[in-house]
């Protein structure tokens, strides 16, 4: 329960109690990323379920609204962080980094995060209101991503989040998980293609850029659900 606590604290910005941490328990917490995704999966569903009541912009307007604001941003900053970096850094990985670390944004992170939300937008629109139970299973089956990468790719510093859940994750964590996954895509199968784009966003992230960072996890964890998304509009077109 308290790696779960902790977890729902960093992933969400839902009230959770107030525990004293260390690195420890967010390493440990990150076992339990899919199940924080199952709590953001249901707001964004019911919010978009409600507003596609009305209209389905309404429902798509509302779902990803609600889903910036359960997750705080914290991986759309993820996403906009890399995209400066990697725009910045011409090959040149000591300076991806430190572009990285950089509070401020620039003009890669801003296009990139504004077209991540269009995307987003538009996916929504074709798949509510008919998907609201995949949308609440697409937040869960993008948090899978950090879990194997933490587990088979190097972190890119020795301290921050990417470093401290290195090693954090086991092969057998990872098997409960996947069969978690396996049985989700009997009742929904676009989400088949998570282990797909996990394996394609590691490989591109150890041939890239050469590891993860916390960055890295929140934007891998972007694309994933974008990448359902779509999976799941290209099924409902069908």
């Amino acid at each position: 329960m308290r790696s779960l606590i902790v977890a729902l604290a960093f992933l969400t910005r839902l009230p959770m109690p107030r525990l004293a941490t260390d690195a420890g328990d967010f390493a440990r917490a990150v076992r339990l990323y899919p199940a924080a995704g199952i709590a953001i999966g249901l707001l964004v569903a019911g919010a978009g379920w409600l507003g596609a009541r009305v209209d389905p912009w309404l429902g798509a307007l509302a779902a990803t609204v609600l889903w910036v604001w359960a997750t705080g941003a914290l991986h759309l900053d993820g996403l906009g962080d890399l995209a400066d970096g990697l725009g910045a850094a011409h090959g040149d990985r000591t300076r991806l980094l430190a572009v990285m670390r950089d509070p401020h944004i620039g003009s890669f992170g801003v296009t990139t995060i504004v077209l991540q939300l269009a995307a987003k937008l538009v996916l929504l629109h074709l798949i509510l209101p008919a998907g609201w139970l995949a949308l609440t299973a697409i937040p869960a089956a993008a948090r899978l991503g950090p879990l194997v990468w933490a587990r088979f790719l190097p972190p890119l510093r020795d301290s921050g989040l990417g470093a401290s859940i290195a090693g954090a994750i086991t092969l057998p964590i990872l098997a409960i998980w996947g069969a978690l996954l396996a049985a989700a895509c009997v009742l929904l199968p676009p989400l088949a293609a998570t282990p797909l784009l996990i394996a394609l966003l590691g490989w591109w992230m150890h041939h890239r850029i050469g590891g993860v960072t916390g960055d890295v996890h929140g934007a891998g964890i972007e694309l994933i659900e974008t990448g359902l998304l779509l999976a799941v509009a290209l099924q409902a077109a069908r």
